[in-house]
Parts: C-alpha cells; sequence; structure tokens
C-alpha cells in the first residue's frame, strides 16, 4: 500500500511541470469570439490572451479593428486571429497611440498576429490594414474544430487544465489497479 501512495506522489509530480510549459492558447483563461458584422456578412476574430477584453470597436472605413483591453499584469500577451478575407495586406498598429510592432504570420485564410507589450491597467490596440473584404467567393468561418496551419499547430482548448486534472486522476487511479492485481496475484502464488 506504502508502494501505490509513494508512486502516485510521483506521478503528481512528473505530469504536473508539463502544464507549465503549454503554449498561450492552451494555459490562458481569456478567449474571445469578437463578430464583426459587416456589409452583411459576418466574420469571426479570435483573441487569445493573459489579459481582458473590455470592449472592441470595427471601423470598416478605415479598415481598423480596436480593442479596448485591461490587464492586471506588467507582461502582456495576446493572439489575435483575423479572418484574410476581412483585413489583410499591410498592417499598422497602434498601442495608447504609439506605434508598435508585433509579430504576424498568414496563411492563405488567416493574419495570426502576435500582441506582445507591456502596461498595467487599460490599453487600446488598434490595428488597420490596407485591404478589407477581399475574396468575398470565399468567406470562410475559423471553426473550434478545425486547426489552423501551420504555425498554429493546437487547439485553442477552452478546459486545458481540467483536461489534464482528469487526465491526471485516470492515470493514478489505473496505476493503483495495477499494482493492487499485481499485489493480489503475487499474494496469490
Amino acid at each position: 500500500m506504502k508502494s501505490i501512495l509513494f508512486l502516485t506522489i510521483v506521478l503528481f509530480f512528473v505530469i504536473s511541470p508539463t502544464h507549465a510549459q503549454l503554449p498561450l492558447s492552451d494555459a490562458t483563461g481569456f478567449i474571445n469570439r469578437l463578430n464583426i458584422q459587416t456589409s452583411g456578412q459576418v466574420f469571426e476574430i479570435k483573441l487569445v490572451s493573459n489579459f481582458d477584453l473590455t470592449d472592441y470597436r470595427f471601423e470598416k472605413d478605415q479598415k481598423q479593428l480596436i480593442l479596448y483591453l485591461d490587464s492586471g499584469l506588467e507582461n502582456n500577451l495576446g493572439e489575435i486571429i483575423v479572418p484574410k478575407n476581412l483585413l489583410t495586406g499591410n498592417f499598422t498598429f497602434y498601442l495608447n497611440d504609439q506605434e508598435f510592432f508585433p509579430k504576424i504570420q498568414s496563411n492563405d485564410k488567416i493574419n495570426f498576429i502576435t500582441l506582445n507589450f507591456t502596461g498595467l491597467g487599460t490599453n487600446v490596440v488598434k490595428i488597420s490594414s490596407t485591404e478589407y473584404l477581399s475574396g468575398l467567393d470565399e468567406i470562410i468561418q475559423i471553426d473550434d474544430d478545425i486547426p489552423v496551419e501551420p504555425f498554429y499547430d493546437t487547439y485553442i482548448a477552452e478546459n486545458s487544465f481540467d483536461n489534464y486534472l482528469m487526465w491526471i486522476i485516470v492515470g493514478g487511479v489505473a496505476i493503483i489497479v495495477v499494482f493492487t492485481v499485481m499485489k493480489f496475484v503475487k499474494n496469490k502464488n
């Protein structure tokens, strides 16, 4: 019985640290889906971040998305998925009216923007592009069941901690059952 308890404790410390190495999209608690309605179409923008989105506004004439953010952390990190048929081309970014340069990756369907900035409290991010509503005959909503490729190789998991906790419990129970059966078979012989 002591060996079962020891193995369960060891299993907890072996599996738990992997949670800290997850990508941002799996490890954060703030996932926002912004439905942008413009020109009779609806586009979904996803924001995964360690800060809170308090409001947003889309200005089609300026080809601009404005995000109003509130952060309790000094170092802020966020990932935004913008459909290319909504906004594309050359992007310009402003954080509190100061230009900044986040990392942008694109494929044929989306622009994937990684925001990394400092600033505790309220912040305003303005994302402007040179092209608006391109390729309307092929509007593609980003679906939760489809991973975005090639650079966004994980699903956005809203309950990832619960999934890890479940696997820890299932693994612990499986180990206890295996050791109990082995002990029973050993004592029977």
